[in-house]
């Protein structure tokens, strides 16, 4: 008897949240889960926080009732290295079907060889893809000061391994911010890290690119 009361007032309340479109996030099927694996860029450097462009996407989809939950898992200072190292058990821990690769930007810096940019941008994209997870590259940009050919080749890896891993790739994350007519204004006094008002124009970029990918 209490089995068969317990059962009735579950289909009743089945019943009421489907007929009012509000399903419970935790009954929800297929909500997407979204791993940003990125450096300073992505872990709100100077910042408040709160004011990222990782937190304000996800108070994006908290204002759009999009059931989707965000693991942001950007350290500043972090390499294409650093971030293959910790993808396996970021992985399985949050088991994402969406993973946002933010990284490459701290290698040229350094001067690390492109060579291994390429080769740790590959391995990040294949193991997310293996774990059943889309990826979207944020491809980055250099300086003229650091040379024509090295800015180019910096470049190309993004969209080298985009195409060889069928991965999405939004070509310059900083796009609208770097390139602004006054660019500086847009950035911390390093002239390294954007500033607050450069989030929302860098969330910009990135939800046309994401949004799709958090269809089932």
């Amino acid at each position: 008897m209490h089995n068969a009361y317990t059962w009735g007032n579950r289909r009743h309340f089945i019943a009421s949240v489907t007929a009012l479109g509000v399903w419970p996030l935790a009954y929800a099927a297929n909500t997407p889960h979204i791993l940003v694996l990125g450096d300073s860029l992505s872990a709100e450097y100077g910042l408040a926080r709160g004011t990222g462009w990782v937190a304000l996407l996800e108070q994006k989809l908290a204002h759009e009732q999009r059931p989707a939950k965000v693991a942001n898992a950007s350290i500043s200072g972090e390499t294409t290295f650093g971030g293959r190292t910790r993808l396996p058990a970021l992985l399985k821990q949050h088991q994402p079907s969406v993973v946002v690769i933010e990284l490459g930007g701290n290698d040229a810096l350094r001067g690390l060889p492109l060579t291994g940019t390429l080769d740790n941008l590959r391995a990040m994209t294949q193991a997310a893809q293996n774990a059943g997870a889309k990826v979207l590259l944020l491809g980055m940009q250099m300086p003229p000061n650091y040379g024509k050919k090295y800015a180019q080749d910096f470049e190309q890896l993004f969209a080298q391994v985009a195409k060889e891993q069928k991965a999405t790739l939004l070509p310059f994350f900083l796009k609208g911010v770097a390139d602004a007519p006054n660019p500086t204004a847009l950035f911390q006094t390093d002239r390294i890290h954007p500033t607050a008002a450069a989030q929302p124009l860098m969330l910009n970029n990135v939800w046309p690119l994401l949004q799709p990918l958090l269809k089932p």
